[in-house]
């Protein structure tokens, strides 16, 4: 039996460095960015309708992220196009790796977790948090937004909050070490439910 969990965050909040933890522990995690990534890159399964849909987005075989954005600012309708191809790909992504996957637990990263209502296909959700500060900070130092870039962004996720409440549950990741150590109880707690199964 595999269990599947899925591990959802909001920007800045240390999902990938979470899921690293989780994959530190044996489990085996899918990225949905990830699966994205491939489908964009030169041979990827969506090059061939982006090209046709738009083709300004699609330079030497792969599928410029900088380009949809663009493409996306300038037509409203751009949006729910890209996600009519793109979606059913990374389903068919994610469930190849789930057909293929021999470990306990199975972890599926996936930022938009509960907005998509993907968490009705999992066995449990993880919501990864951090304070409102340390977030914002965590992203600026990046250098790759402003801050009004960054609200922008937030004000279209779902709030925090709201993920907490909606997770089994809750990762803290204020310092690694204390992220490290609920990853682990988070662990424990599913290796034990198996093991009573």
């Amino acid at each position: 039996m595999t269990y599947v969990l899925g591990l959802t965050g909001s920007i800045g909040m240390g999902k990938s460095t979470t899921a690293a933890m989780f994959a530190d522990l044996g489990c085996a995690v899918w990225d949905a960015d990830a699966a994205v990534h491939r489908l964009y890159a030169k041979g990827g399964a969506a090059v061939g309708d982006m090209a046709v849909l738009f083709p300004e987005a699609v330079a030497d075989g792969t599928v410029s992220r900088a380009g949809l954005k663009r493409i996306i600012a300038a037509d409203e309708t751009a949006l729910h196009r890209i996600e009519a191809i793109v979606h059913p790909l990374v389903a068919e992504d994610r469930a190849a790796f789930l057909a293929c996957t021999e470990t306990d637990i199975a972890v599926l990263d996936i930022p938009l977790l509960f907005e998509g209502g993907y968490d009705r296909q999992v066995d449990g959700t993880v919501c990864v948090t951090a304070p409102p500060d340390v977030q914002r900070a965590r992203v600026l130092e990046r250098g790759t937004m402003t801050e009004a870039q960054l609200d922008t962004i937030l004000a279209k996720q779902m709030p925090d909050c709201q993920k907490r409440a909606l997770a089994t549950w809750v990762i803290e990741t204020g310092t690694l070490e204390h992220a490290r150590a609920q990853v682990q109880a988070v662990v424990d707690a599913i290796r034990q439910e198996i093991r009573n199964a």
